[in-house]
Protein backbone atom coordinates (compact mmCIF):
# COMPACT_ATOMS: atom_id res chain seq x y z
CA UNK A 1 0.00 0.00 0.00
CA UNK A 2 1.31 3.47 -0.92
CA UNK A 3 2.06 5.98 1.81
CA UNK A 4 -0.17 9.08 1.75
CA UNK A 5 1.11 12.46 3.00
CA UNK A 6 -0.46 14.13 4.91
CA UNK A 7 -2.25 11.43 6.85
CA UNK A 8 -5.71 11.81 8.36
CA UNK A 9 -7.26 12.16 4.93
CA UNK A 10 -9.70 9.29 5.50
CA UNK A 11 -11.32 11.23 8.35
CA UNK A 12 -11.91 14.39 6.30
CA UNK A 13 -15.51 15.50 5.80
CA UNK A 14 -15.54 17.06 2.34
CA UNK A 15 -17.87 17.47 -0.62
CA UNK A 16 -17.71 18.35 -4.30
CA UNK A 17 -14.36 18.29 -6.09
CA UNK A 18 -12.53 17.72 -2.78
CA UNK A 19 -14.56 14.55 -2.24
CA UNK A 20 -13.51 13.28 -5.68
CA UNK A 21 -9.86 13.84 -4.75
CA UNK A 22 -10.29 11.88 -1.52
CA UNK A 23 -11.76 9.03 -3.58
CA UNK A 24 -8.68 9.17 -5.81
CA UNK A 25 -6.44 9.03 -2.74
CA UNK A 26 -8.18 5.85 -1.65
CA UNK A 27 -7.64 4.41 -5.13
CA UNK A 28 -3.92 5.29 -5.07
CA UNK A 29 -3.39 4.06 -1.52
CA UNK A 30 -4.91 0.67 -2.34
CA UNK A 31 -3.61 0.29 -5.88
CA UNK A 32 0.03 1.37 -5.59
CA UNK A 33 2.63 -0.75 -3.76
CA UNK A 34 4.68 0.56 -0.86
CA UNK A 35 7.42 1.58 -3.31
CA UNK A 36 5.45 4.84 -3.77
CA UNK A 37 4.52 7.86 -1.68
CA UNK A 38 1.64 10.13 -2.67
CA UNK A 39 1.62 13.78 -1.62
CA UNK A 40 -1.81 15.38 -1.72
CA UNK A 41 -2.61 19.11 -2.24
CA UNK A 42 0.98 20.30 -2.58
CA UNK A 43 1.15 24.11 -2.57
CA UNK A 44 4.13 26.15 -3.62
CA UNK A 45 5.30 29.66 -2.78
CA UNK A 46 7.79 31.37 -5.09
CA UNK A 47 9.46 34.36 -3.45
CA UNK A 48 11.32 36.31 -6.09
CA UNK A 49 10.51 38.38 -9.17
CA UNK A 50 7.26 36.39 -9.50
CA UNK A 51 5.25 35.30 -6.51
CA UNK A 52 2.78 32.45 -6.36
CA UNK A 53 1.03 31.89 -3.09
CA UNK A 54 -2.03 30.36 -4.62
CA UNK A 55 -0.90 27.36 -6.66
CA UNK A 56 -1.71 23.71 -6.23
CA UNK A 57 -0.63 20.32 -7.47
CA UNK A 58 -3.44 17.84 -6.86
CA UNK A 59 -1.13 14.83 -6.38
CA UNK A 60 2.62 14.27 -6.49
CA UNK A 61 3.64 10.60 -6.68
CA UNK A 62 7.25 9.78 -5.72
CA UNK A 63 9.08 6.51 -6.33
CA UNK A 64 12.02 5.16 -4.31
CA UNK A 65 14.54 7.00 -6.50
CA UNK A 66 12.83 10.35 -5.83
CA UNK A 67 11.42 10.70 -9.33
CA UNK A 68 8.17 12.64 -9.50
CA UNK A 69 4.90 12.20 -11.36
CA UNK A 70 2.45 15.07 -10.95
CA UNK A 71 -1.26 14.33 -11.39
CA UNK A 72 -3.78 17.00 -12.31
CA UNK A 73 -7.32 15.83 -11.59
CA UNK A 74 -10.24 17.40 -13.46
CA UNK A 75 -13.60 16.18 -12.24
CA UNK A 76 -16.79 16.73 -14.19
CA UNK A 77 -17.19 17.75 -17.81
CA UNK A 78 -14.38 18.94 -20.09
CA UNK A 79 -14.69 20.73 -23.41
CA UNK A 80 -12.65 19.57 -26.41
CA UNK A 81 -11.59 22.53 -28.54
CA UNK A 82 -9.15 23.11 -31.38
CA UNK A 83 -6.71 24.37 -28.75
CA UNK A 84 -7.00 21.25 -26.60
CA UNK A 85 -8.96 20.27 -23.51
CA UNK A 86 -10.66 23.10 -21.63
CA UNK A 87 -12.29 23.19 -18.19
CA UNK A 88 -15.19 25.62 -17.84
CA UNK A 89 -15.57 27.67 -14.65
CA UNK A 90 -18.10 30.39 -13.81
CA UNK A 91 -17.34 33.27 -16.13
CA UNK A 92 -14.15 31.80 -17.59
CA UNK A 93 -12.43 28.77 -19.07
CA UNK A 94 -8.97 27.33 -18.44
CA UNK A 95 -6.75 25.37 -20.79
CA UNK A 96 -5.88 22.04 -19.19
CA UNK A 97 -2.59 21.51 -21.10
CA UNK A 98 -1.41 25.02 -20.22
CA UNK A 99 -2.32 24.52 -16.57
CA UNK A 100 -0.39 21.23 -16.43
CA UNK A 101 2.59 22.81 -18.18
CA UNK A 102 2.66 25.68 -15.68
CA UNK A 103 2.38 23.23 -12.79
CA UNK A 104 5.28 21.15 -14.09
CA UNK A 105 7.47 24.15 -14.90
CA UNK A 106 6.85 25.71 -11.49
CA UNK A 107 7.97 22.58 -9.69
CA UNK A 108 11.00 22.12 -11.94
CA UNK A 109 11.96 25.74 -11.27
CA UNK A 110 11.75 25.22 -7.54
CA UNK A 111 13.91 22.10 -7.79
CA UNK A 112 16.46 23.90 -9.94
CA UNK A 113 16.67 26.76 -7.45
CA UNK A 114 17.55 24.36 -4.66
CA UNK A 115 20.82 23.32 -6.25
CA UNK A 116 21.42 20.58 -3.65
CA UNK A 117 19.09 17.97 -5.19
CA UNK A 118 20.51 15.61 -7.76
CA UNK A 119 18.69 15.46 -11.10
CA UNK A 120 15.40 13.58 -10.92
CA UNK A 121 12.73 12.78 -13.51
CA UNK A 122 9.61 14.92 -13.42
CA UNK A 123 6.55 14.02 -15.46
CA UNK A 124 2.81 14.71 -15.37
CA UNK A 125 -0.50 13.17 -16.35
CA UNK A 126 -4.14 14.20 -16.47
CA UNK A 127 -6.79 12.22 -14.58
CA UNK A 128 -10.39 12.98 -15.60
CA UNK A 129 -12.49 10.30 -13.87
CA UNK A 130 -15.85 11.58 -15.13
CA UNK A 131 -15.10 12.37 -18.77
CA UNK A 132 -14.05 10.24 -21.74
CA UNK A 133 -11.78 12.09 -24.14
CA UNK A 134 -13.16 11.55 -27.64
CA UNK A 135 -10.23 12.98 -29.60
CA UNK A 136 -7.00 12.24 -27.69
CA UNK A 137 -4.87 13.33 -30.64
CA UNK A 138 -6.08 16.95 -30.31
CA UNK A 139 -6.27 17.09 -26.50
CA UNK A 140 -2.96 18.95 -26.20
CA UNK A 141 -1.40 16.11 -24.16
CA UNK A 142 0.21 12.83 -25.12
CA UNK A 143 -2.57 10.18 -25.09
CA UNK A 144 -0.56 7.92 -22.77
CA UNK A 145 -0.60 10.77 -20.21
CA UNK A 146 -4.37 10.98 -20.11
CA UNK A 147 -6.36 8.66 -17.85
CA UNK A 148 -10.02 9.35 -18.59
CA UNK A 149 -13.26 7.69 -17.46
CA UNK A 150 -12.73 4.78 -19.87
CA UNK A 151 -9.38 3.95 -18.19
CA UNK A 152 -10.17 5.01 -14.64
CA UNK A 153 -9.51 1.55 -13.22
CA UNK A 154 -6.07 1.56 -14.88
CA UNK A 155 -4.81 4.68 -13.11
CA UNK A 156 -2.36 2.86 -10.83
CA UNK A 157 -0.96 0.69 -13.63
CA UNK A 158 -0.45 3.77 -15.83
CA UNK A 159 1.36 5.50 -12.96
CA UNK A 160 3.68 2.53 -12.52
CA UNK A 161 4.44 2.40 -16.26
CA UNK A 162 5.33 6.11 -16.34
CA UNK A 163 7.10 6.00 -12.98
CA UNK A 164 8.83 2.65 -12.39
CA UNK A 165 9.62 1.83 -8.76
CA UNK A 166 13.45 2.02 -9.08
CA UNK A 167 15.88 1.91 -6.15
CA UNK A 168 16.65 4.57 -3.58
CA UNK A 169 19.19 7.15 -4.72
CA UNK A 170 21.04 10.26 -3.55
CA UNK A 171 18.03 12.49 -4.17
CA UNK A 172 15.39 10.39 -2.41
CA UNK A 173 15.61 11.86 1.10
CA UNK A 174 15.99 15.43 -0.16
CA UNK A 175 12.96 15.12 -2.47
CA UNK A 176 10.78 14.02 0.41
CA UNK A 177 12.04 16.88 2.57
CA UNK A 178 11.42 19.26 -0.31
CA UNK A 179 7.81 18.12 -0.75
CA UNK A 180 7.10 18.18 2.97
CA UNK A 181 8.34 21.77 3.06
CA UNK A 182 5.89 22.67 0.30
CA UNK A 183 2.86 20.75 1.45
CA UNK A 184 -0.08 22.74 2.78
CA UNK A 185 -1.44 20.57 5.57
CA UNK A 186 -4.49 22.80 6.07
CA UNK A 187 -6.02 23.59 2.69
CA UNK A 188 -8.81 25.71 4.21
CA UNK A 189 -8.95 29.01 2.31
CA UNK A 190 -9.14 30.86 5.63
CA UNK A 191 -5.67 29.59 6.49
CA UNK A 192 -4.45 30.71 3.08
CA UNK A 193 -5.98 34.14 3.68
CA UNK A 194 -4.11 34.39 6.96
CA UNK A 195 -0.82 33.68 5.22
CA UNK A 196 -1.67 36.11 2.42
CA UNK A 197 -2.64 38.84 4.88
CA UNK A 198 0.56 38.50 6.89
CA UNK A 199 2.74 38.51 3.76
CA UNK A 200 0.98 41.55 2.28
CA UNK A 201 1.24 43.39 5.59
CA UNK A 202 4.95 42.64 5.78
CA UNK A 203 5.68 43.64 2.19
CA UNK A 204 3.57 46.80 2.06
CA UNK A 205 4.94 47.79 5.47
CA UNK A 206 8.14 48.69 3.69
CA UNK A 207 6.68 52.10 2.80
CA UNK A 208 5.96 52.80 6.48
CA UNK A 209 9.53 51.83 7.35
CA UNK A 210 11.63 53.71 4.84
CA UNK A 211 9.35 56.73 4.39
CA UNK A 212 9.79 57.43 8.09
CA UNK A 213 13.57 57.23 7.73
CA UNK A 214 13.56 60.37 5.60
CA UNK A 215 15.07 63.25 7.54
CA UNK A 216 14.27 66.82 6.49
CA UNK A 217 12.93 69.91 8.20
CA UNK A 218 10.26 71.07 8.23
CA UNK A 219 8.74 67.61 7.74
CA UNK A 220 6.29 68.07 4.86
CA UNK A 221 5.88 64.78 2.98
CA UNK A 222 3.45 64.14 0.14
CA UNK A 223 3.04 60.46 -0.79
CA UNK A 224 1.46 59.70 -4.14
CA UNK A 225 0.81 56.00 -3.75
CA UNK A 226 -1.25 53.52 -5.70
CA UNK A 227 -3.84 51.28 -4.07
CA UNK A 228 -2.24 48.65 -1.85
CA UNK A 229 1.13 50.43 -1.63
CA UNK A 230 1.02 50.74 2.17
CA UNK A 231 -0.32 54.28 2.68
CA UNK A 232 -2.58 53.28 5.57
CA UNK A 233 0.30 51.47 7.29
CA UNK A 234 2.44 54.58 6.93
CA UNK A 235 -0.35 56.73 8.39
CA UNK A 236 -0.80 54.31 11.29
CA UNK A 237 2.96 54.22 11.97
CA UNK A 238 3.11 58.03 12.11
CA UNK A 239 0.03 58.20 14.30
CA UNK A 240 1.28 55.53 16.70
CA UNK A 241 4.79 57.04 16.96
CA UNK A 242 3.32 60.43 17.84
CA UNK A 243 1.18 58.94 20.62
CA UNK A 244 4.18 57.02 22.00
CA UNK A 245 6.08 60.31 22.31
CA UNK A 246 3.27 61.71 24.45
CA UNK A 247 2.12 64.02 21.66
CA UNK A 248 -1.19 64.33 19.77
CA UNK A 249 -1.79 63.31 16.14
CA UNK A 250 -4.69 64.23 13.84
CA UNK A 251 -5.80 61.90 11.05
CA UNK A 252 -8.27 63.40 8.55
CA UNK A 253 -9.79 61.75 5.48
CA UNK A 254 -12.86 62.27 3.29
CA UNK A 255 -14.55 58.87 3.48
CA UNK A 256 -16.52 58.08 6.65
CA UNK A 257 -16.06 54.26 6.50
CA UNK A 258 -12.30 54.76 6.15
CA UNK A 259 -12.24 57.08 9.18
CA UNK A 260 -14.26 54.54 11.17
CA UNK A 261 -11.85 51.77 10.17
CA UNK A 262 -8.76 53.81 11.06
CA UNK A 263 -10.30 54.78 14.39
CA UNK A 264 -10.70 51.09 15.27
CA UNK A 265 -7.04 50.26 14.61
CA UNK A 266 -5.39 53.45 15.90
CA UNK A 267 -4.28 53.85 19.54
CA UNK A 268 -6.00 56.33 21.86
CA UNK A 269 -4.43 59.72 22.29
CA UNK A 270 -5.24 61.61 19.11
CA UNK A 271 -8.16 62.52 16.86
CA UNK A 272 -9.42 60.50 13.88
CA UNK A 273 -12.18 62.07 11.80
CA UNK A 274 -13.45 62.96 8.36
CA UNK A 275 -13.07 66.48 7.04
CA UNK A 276 -16.68 67.32 7.83
CA UNK A 277 -16.44 65.78 11.30
CA UNK A 278 -13.49 68.10 11.95
CA UNK A 279 -15.61 71.06 10.88
CA UNK A 280 -18.46 69.93 13.13
CA UNK A 281 -16.22 69.44 16.16
CA UNK A 282 -14.65 72.86 15.68
CA UNK A 283 -18.08 74.49 15.56
CA UNK A 284 -19.31 72.66 18.64
CA UNK A 285 -16.13 73.58 20.51
CA UNK A 286 -16.88 77.21 19.59
CA UNK A 287 -20.40 76.90 21.00
CA UNK A 288 -22.34 76.47 17.74
CA UNK A 289 -24.70 73.60 16.90
CA UNK A 290 -24.70 72.65 13.19
CA UNK A 291 -28.09 72.26 11.52
CA UNK A 292 -27.95 69.30 9.13
CA UNK A 293 -31.59 69.74 8.05
CA UNK A 294 -30.85 72.79 5.90
CA UNK A 295 -30.05 72.61 2.19
CA UNK A 296 -26.32 72.49 1.47
CA UNK A 297 -25.76 71.62 5.14
CA UNK A 298 -22.21 70.37 4.61
CA UNK A 299 -21.14 73.42 2.62
CA UNK A 300 -22.65 75.63 5.33
CA UNK A 301 -20.79 73.58 7.92
CA UNK A 302 -17.46 74.20 6.22
CA UNK A 303 -18.16 77.89 5.62
CA UNK A 304 -18.93 78.50 9.28
CA UNK A 305 -15.94 76.45 10.48
CA UNK A 306 -13.58 78.24 8.11
CA UNK A 307 -14.76 81.59 9.49
CA UNK A 308 -13.63 80.71 13.03
CA UNK A 309 -10.61 82.64 14.39
CA UNK A 310 -7.12 81.26 13.87
CA UNK A 311 -6.00 78.84 16.58
CA UNK A 312 -3.58 80.07 19.23
CA UNK A 313 -2.27 78.56 22.44
CA UNK A 314 -3.32 80.35 25.62
CA UNK A 315 -1.93 80.44 29.20
CA UNK A 316 -4.92 78.52 30.56
CA UNK A 317 -4.16 75.67 28.13
CA UNK A 318 -0.56 74.67 28.96
CA UNK A 319 -0.77 71.62 26.71
CA UNK A 320 -1.84 73.77 23.78
CA UNK A 321 -5.15 74.32 22.04
CA UNK A 322 -7.20 71.09 21.84
CA UNK A 323 -7.34 71.45 18.07
CA UNK A 324 -3.63 72.10 17.52
CA UNK A 325 -1.76 68.84 16.77
CA UNK A 326 1.86 67.69 16.73
CA UNK A 327 1.37 65.42 13.70
CA UNK A 328 -1.20 66.00 11.00
CA UNK A 329 -2.05 63.24 8.50
CA UNK A 330 -4.34 63.83 5.52
CA UNK A 331 -5.49 60.63 3.81
CA UNK A 332 -7.43 60.47 0.52
CA UNK A 333 -5.84 63.80 -0.37
CA UNK A 334 -7.09 63.44 -3.94
CA UNK A 335 -10.61 64.16 -2.59
CA UNK A 336 -9.61 67.48 -0.96
CA UNK A 337 -9.87 70.95 -2.47
CA UNK A 338 -7.37 73.74 -1.83
CA UNK A 339 -9.79 75.52 0.51
CA UNK A 340 -10.12 72.27 2.48
CA UNK A 341 -6.32 71.98 2.52
CA UNK A 342 -5.97 75.44 4.03
CA UNK A 343 -8.55 74.73 6.73
CA UNK A 344 -7.02 71.41 7.76
CA UNK A 345 -3.45 72.73 7.89
CA UNK A 346 -4.58 75.43 10.33
CA UNK A 347 -4.77 72.66 12.92
CA UNK A 348 -1.05 71.85 12.77
CA UNK A 349 1.33 73.16 15.42
CA UNK A 350 4.11 75.26 13.77
CA UNK A 351 6.62 72.44 14.41
CA UNK A 352 4.22 69.61 13.47
CA UNK A 353 5.06 66.77 11.10
CA UNK A 354 2.75 66.97 8.07
CA UNK A 355 1.90 63.96 5.92
CA UNK A 356 -0.36 64.09 2.83
CA UNK A 357 -1.40 60.76 1.28
CA UNK A 358 -3.19 60.48 -2.05
CA UNK A 359 -3.86 58.26 -5.05
CA UNK A 360 -4.84 60.16 -8.23
CA UNK A 361 -6.50 57.03 -9.65
CA UNK A 362 -8.96 57.02 -6.73
CA UNK A 363 -10.14 60.54 -7.49
CA UNK A 364 -13.81 59.68 -8.18
CA UNK A 365 -15.07 63.24 -7.79
CA UNK A 366 -12.96 64.88 -10.49
CA UNK A 367 -11.29 67.39 -8.18
CA UNK A 368 -8.10 69.20 -9.33
CA UNK A 369 -4.91 68.11 -7.62
CA UNK A 370 -4.07 70.21 -4.59
CA UNK A 371 -0.89 72.27 -4.76
CA UNK A 372 1.63 71.68 -1.98
CA UNK A 373 4.62 73.90 -2.79
CA UNK A 374 7.93 73.13 -1.09
CA UNK A 375 6.75 69.69 0.07
CA UNK A 376 8.88 66.60 -0.58
CA UNK A 377 7.04 64.18 -2.91
CA UNK A 378 7.42 60.41 -2.69
CA UNK A 379 5.94 58.09 -5.34
CA UNK A 380 4.87 54.54 -4.38
CA UNK A 381 3.80 52.58 -7.46
CA UNK A 382 3.89 49.00 -6.14
CA UNK A 383 0.55 47.37 -5.30
CA UNK A 384 1.11 44.67 -2.68
CA UNK A 385 -2.56 44.03 -1.92
CA UNK A 386 -4.22 43.18 -5.23
CA UNK A 387 -3.58 39.78 -6.84
CA UNK A 388 -1.48 39.92 -9.99
CA UNK A 389 -4.29 39.16 -12.47
CA UNK A 390 -6.12 42.26 -11.21
CA UNK A 391 -3.05 44.45 -11.66
CA UNK A 392 -2.51 43.04 -15.17
CA UNK A 393 -6.06 44.02 -16.11
CA UNK A 394 -5.60 47.52 -14.71
CA UNK A 395 -2.29 47.94 -16.52
CA UNK A 396 -4.19 47.37 -19.77
CA UNK A 397 -6.78 50.00 -18.83
CA UNK A 398 -4.62 52.75 -17.35
CA UNK A 399 -3.13 55.51 -19.51
CA UNK A 400 0.60 55.23 -20.05
CA UNK A 401 1.63 57.95 -17.60
CA UNK A 402 -0.17 56.22 -14.71
CA UNK A 403 1.80 53.07 -14.11
CA UNK A 404 1.18 50.49 -11.40
CA UNK A 405 3.49 47.63 -10.46
CA UNK A 406 2.31 44.16 -9.49
CA UNK A 407 4.05 43.31 -6.22
CA UNK A 408 1.52 41.06 -4.52
CA UNK A 409 2.64 37.66 -3.19
CA UNK A 410 -0.68 36.28 -4.41
CA UNK A 411 -1.14 34.74 -7.86
CA UNK A 412 -4.73 33.53 -7.78
CA UNK A 413 -7.11 32.42 -10.48
CA UNK A 414 -7.87 34.86 -13.24
CA UNK A 415 -10.62 37.41 -12.69
CA UNK A 416 -14.09 35.93 -13.15
CA UNK A 417 -16.37 37.92 -15.48
CA UNK A 418 -20.14 37.48 -15.65
CA UNK A 419 -22.04 39.53 -18.22
CA UNK A 420 -25.73 40.43 -18.15
CA UNK A 421 -28.30 42.08 -20.42
CA UNK A 422 -30.89 43.46 -17.98
CA UNK A 423 -31.64 43.95 -14.28
CA UNK A 424 -32.84 40.39 -13.81
CA UNK A 425 -29.63 39.14 -15.42
CA UNK A 426 -27.58 41.37 -13.12
CA UNK A 427 -29.28 39.95 -10.02
CA UNK A 428 -28.72 36.42 -11.32
CA UNK A 429 -25.08 37.25 -12.02
CA UNK A 430 -24.57 38.42 -8.44
CA UNK A 431 -26.19 35.23 -7.13
CA UNK A 432 -23.90 33.15 -9.37
CA UNK A 433 -20.90 35.14 -8.14
CA UNK A 434 -21.83 34.55 -4.48
CA UNK A 435 -22.13 30.83 -5.18
CA UNK A 436 -18.74 30.88 -6.93
CA UNK A 437 -17.09 32.54 -3.92
CA UNK A 438 -18.64 30.11 -1.48
CA UNK A 439 -17.59 27.13 -3.59
CA UNK A 440 -14.01 28.47 -3.58
CA UNK A 441 -14.04 28.26 0.23
CA UNK A 442 -14.73 31.87 1.17
CA UNK A 443 -17.13 32.53 4.04
CA UNK A 444 -19.80 35.19 4.26
CA UNK A 445 -17.58 37.49 6.34
CA UNK A 446 -14.83 37.25 3.68
CA UNK A 447 -17.12 38.56 0.97
CA UNK A 448 -18.25 42.07 -0.04
CA UNK A 449 -20.52 43.13 -2.90
CA UNK A 450 -19.42 46.49 -4.30
CA UNK A 451 -21.69 48.42 -6.65
CA UNK A 452 -20.22 50.44 -9.49
CA UNK A 453 -22.81 53.12 -8.67
CA UNK A 454 -23.47 55.39 -5.71
CA UNK A 455 -26.16 54.48 -3.21
CA UNK A 456 -28.79 56.64 -4.94
CA UNK A 457 -28.41 54.92 -8.33
CA UNK A 458 -27.62 51.37 -7.23
CA UNK A 459 -30.24 48.64 -7.35
CA UNK A 460 -28.21 46.56 -4.90
CA UNK A 461 -27.17 48.74 -1.98
CA UNK A 462 -30.68 49.01 -0.48
CA UNK A 463 -31.57 45.32 -0.78
CA UNK A 464 -32.04 43.19 2.30
CA UNK A 465 -31.68 39.92 0.41
CA UNK A 466 -30.66 38.51 -2.96
CA UNK A 467 -31.62 34.91 -3.57
CA UNK A 468 -31.01 33.09 -0.30
CA UNK A 469 -28.30 35.50 0.82
CA UNK A 470 -29.21 38.22 3.31
CA UNK A 471 -27.40 41.52 2.74
CA UNK A 472 -25.94 43.97 5.24
CA UNK A 473 -26.11 47.53 3.96
CA UNK A 474 -25.68 51.06 5.29
CA UNK A 475 -29.05 52.51 6.31
CA UNK A 476 -27.94 56.13 6.05
CA UNK A 477 -28.20 56.67 9.82
CA UNK A 478 -25.72 56.87 12.70
CA UNK A 479 -25.94 55.72 16.32
CA UNK A 480 -25.31 57.80 19.46
CA UNK A 481 -21.57 57.15 19.18
CA UNK A 482 -21.50 58.38 15.60
CA UNK A 483 -21.04 54.93 14.05
CA UNK A 484 -22.87 54.09 10.84
CA UNK A 485 -25.97 51.94 11.27
CA UNK A 486 -26.17 48.82 9.07
CA UNK A 487 -29.01 46.43 8.46
CA UNK A 488 -28.75 42.82 9.62
CA UNK A 489 -27.39 40.45 6.98
CA UNK A 490 -24.73 37.92 6.07
CA UNK A 491 -22.88 39.68 3.23
CA UNK A 492 -21.90 43.37 3.10
CA UNK A 493 -23.10 45.37 0.08
CA UNK A 494 -21.89 48.93 -0.48
CA UNK A 495 -21.09 51.45 -3.19
CA UNK A 496 -17.66 51.89 -4.74
CA UNK A 497 -17.62 55.42 -3.29
CA UNK A 498 -18.18 54.29 0.30
CA UNK A 499 -16.01 51.18 0.07
CA UNK A 500 -13.02 53.18 -1.19
CA UNK A 501 -10.17 52.75 1.28
CA UNK A 502 -11.40 49.33 2.43
CA UNK A 503 -10.82 45.78 1.18
CA UNK A 504 -12.07 42.21 1.47
CA UNK A 505 -10.65 38.80 0.49
CA UNK A 506 -13.43 38.19 -2.09
CA UNK A 507 -15.06 41.08 -3.95
CA UNK A 508 -18.09 40.90 -6.23
CA UNK A 509 -17.88 44.12 -8.26
CA UNK A 510 -21.37 44.47 -9.70
CA UNK A 511 -23.63 46.77 -11.74
CA UNK A 512 -20.73 47.72 -14.02
CA UNK A 513 -22.57 49.40 -16.88
CA UNK A 514 -20.62 52.38 -18.22
CA UNK A 515 -21.66 53.76 -21.62
CA UNK A 516 -18.09 54.73 -22.51
CA UNK A 517 -14.79 53.54 -21.10
CA UNK A 518 -13.69 57.09 -20.31
CA UNK A 519 -11.46 58.42 -17.55
CA UNK A 520 -14.22 58.31 -14.93
CA UNK A 521 -15.12 54.71 -15.78
CA UNK A 522 -11.47 53.62 -15.60
CA UNK A 523 -11.09 55.25 -12.18
CA UNK A 524 -14.18 53.50 -10.83
CA UNK A 525 -12.98 50.18 -12.24
CA UNK A 526 -9.60 50.80 -10.60
CA UNK A 527 -11.10 51.52 -7.19
CA UNK A 528 -13.55 48.61 -7.28
CA UNK A 529 -11.07 46.03 -8.56
CA UNK A 530 -8.31 46.97 -6.09
CA UNK A 531 -10.61 46.32 -3.11
CA UNK A 532 -9.97 42.57 -3.57
CA UNK A 533 -7.13 40.87 -1.74
CA UNK A 534 -7.68 37.38 -3.22
CA UNK A 535 -10.68 36.82 -5.48
CA UNK A 536 -12.52 39.19 -7.84
CA UNK A 537 -15.75 38.53 -9.72
CA UNK A 538 -16.94 41.32 -12.03
CA UNK A 539 -20.62 41.43 -13.02
CA UNK A 540 -20.63 43.57 -16.18
CA UNK A 541 -23.36 44.73 -18.55
CA UNK A 542 -22.84 43.17 -21.96
CA UNK A 543 -22.39 46.59 -23.66
CA UNK A 544 -19.62 47.49 -21.21
CA UNK A 545 -18.16 43.99 -21.50
CA UNK A 546 -17.77 44.51 -25.25
CA UNK A 547 -15.53 47.52 -24.61
CA UNK A 548 -13.46 45.68 -22.01
CA UNK A 549 -12.88 42.74 -24.37
CA UNK A 550 -10.94 45.02 -26.70
CA UNK A 551 -8.38 45.88 -24.03
CA UNK A 552 -7.92 42.90 -21.74
CA UNK A 553 -6.97 39.32 -22.48
CA UNK A 554 -9.21 37.62 -19.89
CA UNK A 555 -12.29 36.08 -21.55
CA UNK A 556 -15.63 37.69 -20.67
CA UNK A 557 -18.49 35.26 -21.02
Amino acid sequence: MAAIVPDGWRELSVTGAAQREIETLALLAAGLPDDYTVYHAVHWTNVGPRYALYGEIDFAVVNRAGDLLLIEQKSGFLAETTDGLVKQYPGKSKSVPIQISRMLNALRGKLANRGDIASVRTDALLFCPDYTVRFPETAGLAPERIVDASRRSQLCSVIQSLLPAQEEGAATVKIHRFLRDLIQLDSDVSALMGRARSMVTRLSGGLAHWARQLDFSPYRLRVIGTAGSGKTQLALAEYRATVQLGKRPLYVCFNRPLADHFSRIAPAGGLVCTFHQLCEQRLRQAGETPDFTQPDAFQRLFTRAAALPELQASPDQPLGHPFLFDTLIVDEGQDFSETWRDFVLRHAHPTARLLWLEDPMQNLYGRPRVSLPDWITLHARSNYRSPRPIVRMLQALLPGELDIEAASPIAVEEIAFISYADTAGMFQGVKDAIRDCYSAGFKKHDLAIVSYHGRAESRLTSLDQIGRTTLRHFTGGYDLLGQGVFSEGDVLVDSVYRFKGQSAPAIIFAEIDFAELDDKAVRKLFVGATRSTMKLVMVVHEKSAAQLRELIATPIL
